[in-house]
């Protein structure tokens, strides 16, 4: 590594679902002392930060995004001790600390909304927003729908209003507007940061203000009631470019902390708007890696689309899997063999951009099925028999062959997939070819060559139909990333600008010794990765 590494850009993120990941103490449910028994493995991985899924305290009506207390550790996670813990045995081995901030919205069971249900003049009924209902109260105050299914308002009998919640029910929205609940949200960043937690993933963020006069969203066609709207007045309001730079202030007056940001119902140029000098340090834009289909050109053309939208001052990052999408293994149908995903996995590490990995994402985890009477999730529950639910990339993590894939002694709160038996840590780690393998060589080489995380991004066709090929290159290194798409064999035209200097061979899973020009081709074989470096000439 250089002088001039810097974690949050340089560095791989890895996210972590807690609930999935390891079960110390035998209950089924994933908790801090079982990624603090991890760390090793994330560590020898190569991963330089871990992304955690919310671990506040969390009746679970949406799996820890219905919040109960901002500045606390759920119990079935383990106690504010075991977070500090688990902070400084990461920091021990270079590993920073992204902690997943929901400030949208609470759960109904945090004390505010306790609170602010009570009664129409309880101090912190306008913490919330409340509204009365129109035609006389008989119906919601206006047409706003909810993503998880049905009207976007709940009405309570206690007090005769409705009260706004773009998630469930069990989720309803906080009152931005209220300086009261502004303040309060910009000290939980202080709290965490204070703790040495390193950078925040903030849920949903775009959301936080909505229109001051709640007016309709206009009409257009969709498949759920939800997409019968254009959302133009329940998210990316204006008011969001005030929180966004007062957030960044804070971060700002601690040593390198980051913020990235989950936008919602946003198109590449408005997720690029909310990032830059003075505002957040990234944020995911679903429509690079993760929305795309399995073609070189539309990679590419996804990748540059990021990178004319943001601002010169920002940098982009790439997902090729979370926990709200299907896993790339199941939506490429990879198969049973992993050269594929080798591919892909070759993809997000060496392309301009800071990575994020999703745990088991090495090992080439599938989605699990579900039944109706298995369904955990909120969404999948609502929308059955529609396969939208989120538990298929949620299951937990295969450790190894033994009962419960190594990640429980107990039955797990959502199955683990039945090739666990076969697919898991400990078997590939014996396998000098497997997937698990490949992302460690793969870490290995982005850390060694800056080139591979800073240097510039050079595609080598514009309009590639089986091969995805650039250049990554800076003042000490130039390095040629080939990467075959296609199940043939593929010839990649380089011709003699390139194919007159002297390459090395950097990694390759298809063994080769040497690149194989011939009148100016490189010639690859079916989900060939090949990597080669520039000879430095003879002194």
């Amino acid at each position: 590594m250089t002088d001039e590494w810097l974690w949050w850009k340089d560095g791989v993120i890895y996210q972590i679902y807690p609930r999935s990941f390891a079960d110390s103490n035998g209950d089924g449910i994933g908790d801090l002392p079982g990624i603090i028994g991890k760390l090793d493995y994330l560590s020898d991985l190569g991963i330089d930060a871990i992304w955690l899924s919310p671990i506040n305290p969390s009746p679970d009506a949406d799996f820890g995004y219905d919040v109960a207390d901002y500045k606390d550790i759920d119990p079935k996670y383990g106690t504010m001790d075991d977070f500090l813990q688990l902070i400084g045995a990461a920091h021990q081995r270079g590993i920073r600390i992204i902690m997943d901030l929901v400030l949208n919205h609470t759960s109904e069971e945090h004390p505010w909304f306790i609170e602010s249900r009570s009664s129409l003049e309880n101090p912190k009924r306008d913490w919330y927003i409340w509204r009365s209902g129109a035609e006389g109260g008989q119906k919601p105050p206006n047409r706003w729908q909810s993503v998880f299914g049905g009207k976007a308002w709940e009405f309570d009998e206690r007090t005769g209003q409705y009260y706004y919640h773009m998630f469930t029910r069990q989720q309803p929205d906080l009152n931005w507007r209220n300086p009261e609940v502004y303040t309060e949200m910009m000290s939980i960043f202080r709290y965490w940061a204070d703790r040495g937690v390193d950078g925040f993933r903030l849920d949903v963020f775009n959301n936080y203000f909505k229109d001051a006069h709640f007016r309709d969203n206009p009409k257009k066609i969709g498949i759920r009631p939800f997409d019968w709207q254009v959302h133009l007045y329940d998210t990316n309001q204006p008011e969001m470019m005030t929180a966004v730079a007062d957030i960044r202030s804070i971060l700002d007056s601690y040593a390198e902390r980051y913020v990235v940001g989950e936008t919602f119902l946003a198109d590449t140029k408005m997720t690029a708007s909310y990032c830059g000098s003075g505002k957040f340090h990234a944020a995911f834009d679903f429509y690079s890696l993760l929305k795309t289909t399995w073609n070189p050109g539309r990679y590419l053309h996804a990748m540059q689309r990021q990178d004319d939208a943001l601002p010169v001052d920002a940098w982009p990052i790439h997902v090729l899997n979370n926990h709200d999408n299907p896993r790339i293994a199941t939506r490429i149908r990879a198969g049973k063999d992993d050269e594929k995903l080798k591919v892909a996995a070759a993809m997000l590490l060496t392309v301009r951009g800071t990575p994020f990995m999703y745990y088991g994402e090495e090992l080439g985890m599938r989605d699990i099925q579900v039944s109706r009477s298995e369904i955990q999730d909120p969404v999948g529950k609502h929308y059955w028999p529609l396969p939208v639910g989120r538990d298929g990339c949620r299951s937990p993590m295969q450790w190894s062959a033994e009962p419960y894939g190594g990640f429980s002694k107990t039955t797990p709160w959502l199955k683990i997939h039945q090739n666990y038996l076969s697919r898991n840590v400990q078997a590939q780690q014996a396998d000098p070819d497997s997937l698990l393998n490949f992302y460690k060589c793969l870490l290995n080489l982005r850390r060694s060559y800056a080139a591979l995380r800073g240097g510039l991004f050079i595609p080598l066709h514009h309009e590639p139909q089986r091969v995805l090929s650039f250049i990554r290159q800076d003042n000490d290194h130039r390095i040629l990333v080939a990467l075959n798409l296609a199940r043939g064999r593929s010839k990649l035209a380089l011709g003699g600008d390139i194919t007159r200097y002297q390459w090395d061979v950097l990694l390759s899973n298809k063994k080769k010794n040497q690149p194989l020009f011939e009148k100016g081709w490189l010639k690859l074989e079916g989900y060939e990765v090949c990597i080669l470096v520039q000879k430095q000439p003879e002194r």
